[in-house]
């Protein structure tokens, strides 16, 4: 169990790392574009992300605990990051240092209350899998507890020993770091970052309580017994308490294993298309999801011979990181796939407006507009059919959305973070499985379920949407009245993103006047710490050239 220095070192280590990274990334994305240098942000914007990755997964493997999780996370965005970022990430969930048996058997002993020997017929001391928060090993129960069970293979999950503690640690650091990101006018608009962390503290906490992960492969099997293409594995539950779980050992191939898959006769193709449809079913109709479904928690078994048996099985286990949808927010989300199967750029906003993404006062025509485009230029393609647009008309596209984005009043609602990362790594996973993956192939038919499964009811929404066209027409002499009394008194205010970017970069004594305060805050903050970290201190203080020359030069164009 770490003592104190040792949890205040690992604090004070991980906001140093947060804190460079993220004085780099407001360096770079913040200043350099605001003072006319954004080309030097673009040209390093790949190394800093590769170097980014790299000294991440270092402290992720050293360190361990909740570093390990966001790791996991950021590994399966193989749809947005480079492949050199994720290939820098991807095997985080294998090469956690495994605790010594002997640490691990003391702990199982004290929470089982007797020797393993007289627990288990037989168990591994090498373990199968280790974890960020436990450890996994082979074991077969004893003749008593296999005859009432009906299997003898079982899988023994323990906790690292004081993980709890470390847990603790990674939680107050996280919380520092969310405390930093609020003071930022541009994230604390978006999104309430202390929420979050506290949305992800008590996942993290009930994801170290095994009693919990046992009720809740419970629950996600109940509410697949009647699809045979989903396997959970049983709780042994005598041999289950808060640090240990015994389960049914359903080890199999890995879901991402390419060679394992074709050797047994499986299409990894087909694998994406169910994986994509089952974690569909669990957002949109049973509201309760896997909200950790990264390849080491899933696995793809060879069916047996039978009539009506599947020629496959996917099996999900490790169910500590579960999410819920509530039901208001599952008919927004509906309402956001079938949007986006019918290419409905009004629809999505309208959805996103629903889910709390979108402030009640944004003003979305434009927001539309650009939807609509996007959908009419790339709904349809897959990824590797963006692969060959363009990259010139991506960027387009990006600066026209992002200038209208940065205009609108919007925030990420707190109950967003569980569903954010199980799509990330559904999509992930599914382009793992198979670089051609079209998501609309599966967003399409799961969409014409949804209006199956409400009654197809169609013209109920024509009646609807016929209500709203009312409702606009019968409103409608009256906001030309407030219209033309704000052109009248001059209290209309008409805004365009590109004409604001374009005054924004004219302003040259906005420029020299932020140069002169960056340079002044650089200077003097590199002297402070020059006592205290030398190495940073010294960074600070050259870097303090670049805006002090731009001051002296009036702010002309450099670059």
């Amino acid at each position: 169990m770490p003592d104190v220095a040792h949890g205040r070192a690992r604090y004070r280590r991980i906001l140093r790392f947060a804190a460079w990274h993220l004085a780099v990334t407001w360096w770079y994305e913040i200043v350099l574009p605001s003072i006319g240098l954004s080309r030097i942000a673009e040209r390093t914007r790949n190394g800093r992300m590769k170097t980014f990755a790299r000294r991440f997964r270092h402290l992720a493997v050293d360190l361990g605990g909740l570093m390990i999780k966001l790791g996991q996370f950021m590994s399966s965005r193989l749809d947005v990051l480079p492949p050199e970022i994720t290939k820098e990430l991807e095997d985080l969930q294998d090469e956690v240092p495994p605790v010594p048996f002997d640490a691990i058997r003391a702990l199982a002993e004290a929470e089982l209350g007797v020797p393993l020997e007289q627990v288990y017929a037989s168990i591994d001391e090498v373990p199968v899998a280790a974890a960020s928060l436990g450890q996994a090993y082979r074991a077969r129960l004893g003749e008593h507890d296999s005859a009432e069970a009906g299997f003898a293979d079982v899988v023994v999950k323990v906790q690292r020993p004081g993980i709890r503690d470390i847990v603790d640690v990674d939680l107050a650091a996280l919380r520092k770091v969310g405390g930093w990101l609020s003071r930022v006018r541009l994230v604390n608009r978006r999104v309430d970052m202390p929420a979050l962390v506290e949305e992800f503290a008590q996942t993290s906490l009930e994801e170290i309580d095994y009693l919990h992960e046992g009720v809740n492969s419970e629950r996600f099997a109940a509410n697949f017994a009647d699809e045979p293409r989903v396997r959970v594995p049983a709780v042994v539950w005598e041999r289950t308490t808060r640090q240990v779980l015994t389960l049914e050992d359903v080890t199999a191939i890995k879901i991402t294993d390419h060679a394992g898959l074709r050797e047994a006769g499986i299409d990894p193709a087909d694998v994406a298309n169910a994986f994509a449809a089952v974690m569909f079913d669990q957002l949109f109709l049973h509201g309760f999801f896997h909200a950790d479904p990264h390849p080491g928690n899933l696995f793809v078994t060879p069916g047996e011979a039978g009539i009506g048996a599947p020629d496959w099985t996917l099996t999900f286990i490790d169910f500590g990181m579960m999410g819920e949808v509530p039901s208001q927010l599952r008919g927004t989300l509906r309402s956001l796939v079938i949007a986006a199967a019918t290419r409905d750029g009004r629809g999505m906003v309208g959805a996103m407006r629903e889910a709390g993404v979108l402030l009640p006062s944004a003003d979305t025509v434009e927001l539309e507009r650009v939807m609509t485009q996007v959908f009419a230029r790339f709904g349809g393609m897959g990824f590797a059919e963006l692969r060959e647009v363009d990259p010139r008309e991506f960027r387009d596209f990006a600066l026209e959305f992002s200038d209208v984005m940065l205009t609108l009043p919007f925030q990420l609602p707190e109950n967003f973070l569980l569903i954010m990362r199980a799509v990330s790594l559904t999509s992930g996973v599914c382009s793992a499985l198979d670089p051609a993956y079209n998501l609309w192939d599966s967003v399409e038919p799961y969409a014409q379920k949804l209006l199956r499964s409400e009654g197809g009811n169609l013209m109920g929404d024509v009646a609807r949407e016929a209500v709203e066209v009312a409702q606009i027409a019968w409103r409608l002499p009256k906001r030309l009245d407030g219209v033309l009394d704000r052109v009248e008194d001059g209290s209309l205010a008409v805004t365009s993103p590109r004409v604001e970017a374009a005054i924004a970069r004219v302003d040259r004594t906005g420029r020299r006047l932020v140069a002169a305060v960056l340079f002044a805050g650089l200077l003097i903050a590199g002297a402070v710490l020059r006592g205290d970290d030398a190495g940073l201190g010294n960074v600070l203080m050259v870097a303090s050239a670049v805006p002090g020359l731009l001051a002296v030069l009036g702010g002309r164009r450099i670059g």
